[in-house]
């Protein structure tokens, strides 16, 4: 399983995922794909997101069952706390949200 959420990207690029996924509302996308087709995903939306962003999560075999990534203007990162991926808000200064280019933070890098 695999779910995306696309904000504030082109409409070409919204149209690419519908074929390879259902939009279940306005940005937000589901489906089953391989993981080659999902990786091909990803860096569709990359190449093409201009100022939007971008998170998707998949299933896996791991302890919480899915991995999760994300890139653009967000304002939420994704954090490994002792191998446990959590969301943490990020602060909004001077009414700008920050960019993460990160897609795989650390907690132990960010203390």
């Amino acid at each position: 399983m695999i779910i995306m959420v696309l904000n504030n990207v082109p409409i070409g690029v919204r149209g690419d995922l519908t074929r390879w996924l259902v939009e279940v509302k306005s940005g937000v996308y589901i489906g089953q794909v391989s993981a080659r087709v999902r990786d091909k995903l990803w860096e569709r939306c990359m190449k093409s997101k201009r100022t939007g962003g971008v998170f998707q999560a998949w299933s896996t075999n791991n302890e919480q069952g899915f991995r999760m990534r994300m890139s653009g203007i967000i304002d939420r990162r994704i954090v490994d706390w002792e191998g446990v991926e959590l969301i943490q808000e990020t602060q909004i200064t001077d009414g700008k949200k920050k960019e993460v280019k990160n897609r795989h933070l650390r907690a132990d890098k960010n203390c």
